[in-house]
């Protein structure tokens, strides 16, 4: 969701060197991105673990003499680090606590809460200055392994007889409560394949691969089906979800890649805010129940019912993907 952000910065400094810093397997999302001209690893659980770490880091920074950072993370340790690297010109929302380690600090509008999570990035650039626009995703993907992407799928199911690839993604951090229920995936799957033939693939971590054997078994021919649960790193997964047709989808990492890579999607909310958190693409269907208690923006359901949830059927969804295949 920076992404916009990363390039209205790239579009106002076009002569500048821009360096990201991020998490390592954040850097995936923006290895092949033009807008950026380098990315400087935070080692978290490395060189840069703990208070020694962290002090590691801004003598890091130090060195690398950068004459500004912009900081789209809104934390105080992001400020205190870029403070203590001595990097002169710091620019950010003085949330947190940050006003006094800011040159350049930004008040947050008291309505950004109530707008997409892209325009909280996209805000806090024009509060420094900054032409912002357009507002849309991008994800630049790997072309080799795009390519091999679409190798493995030809070589697993053939080239003849064009059929839609459909992604499921049954997983989601932050517990339970974002989670559509496994069986209900493995229900979905069945009634996708008796309807359209679709090859399916599910996408997760190795916590996912219980679940991705239900989907299996759902389907009336397992054969058409690939797990990719645990066997990707972010780049691979990425390519793979370029080549699908359509993608079901939890509130997760990989809803906004395949919003960001223009993959028709549908995604499932509940315990979160689809308003601010949703796959921000024009081909992307939100599917929600309107309750009381939703969003309740917890891990675990707190009323024991999980309504929110369990009243998504697998039919609605099913016809739902079938009409953005169309």
């Amino acid at each position: 969701m920076t992404t916009p952000a990363i390039r209205t910065i790239k579009e106002n400094y076009p002569d500048t060197e821009i360096t990201l810093m991020a998490l390592p397997w954040v850097s995936d999302v923006f290895a092949f991105c033009p807008h950026i001209d380098r990315i400087f690893t935070y080692d978290k659980e490395g060189r840069h673990k703990g208070l020694s770490g962290r002090i590691l880091l801004a003598r890091d920074l130090r060195r690398e003499k950068f004459d500004g950072a912009i900081l789209l993370q809104n934390a105080f340790e992001a400020a205190l680090i870029t403070t203590l690297a001595r990097i002169p010109a710091r620019g950010g929302y003085t949330t947190d606590g940050r006003i006094l380690l800011l040159t350049h600090g930004v008040k947050k509008q008291a309505d950004i809460d109530q707008k997409h999570q892209v325009h909280y990035y996209q805000q806090m650039l024009a509060g420094l200055g900054l032409r912002t626009g357009p507002d849309e995703l991008e994800l630049f993907v790997s072309p080799q392994k795009l390519d091999t992407a679409r190798e493995a799928l030809t070589h697993a199911f053939g080239a003849g007889g064009r059929v839609p690839v459909v992604g499921l993604n049954p997983g989601a951090a932050y517990g339970p409560a974002k989670r559509w229920p496994a069986e209900k995936f493995g229900e979905l799957a069945k009634m996708l394949h008796e309807q359209t033939k679709c090859i399916v693939l599910v996408f997760g971590t190795k916590a996912d691969s219980h679940t991705a054997t239900m989907i299996q078994q759902a389907l009336p021919d397992r054969k058409r089906f690939m797990d990719l649960t645990g066997k990707t790193d972010l780049a691979t997964a990425i390519a793979y979800i370029a080549c699908c047709d359509g993608f079901v989808t939890n509130d997760s990492g990989l809803m906004h890649v395949a919003a960001a890579v223009n993959t028709p999607l549908v995604a499932l909310f509940g315990s979160t805010d689809h308003i601010a958190t949703g796959p921000y693409n024009k081909r992307a269907v939100v599917l929600r129940k309107s309750l009381p208690c939703s969003p309740c923006r917890k891990t675990h359901c707190p009323e024991k019912h999980f309504a929110c949830m369990e009243k998504i059927s697998a039919a609605e969804v099913c016809s739902t993907v079938i009409g953005l295949l169309e």
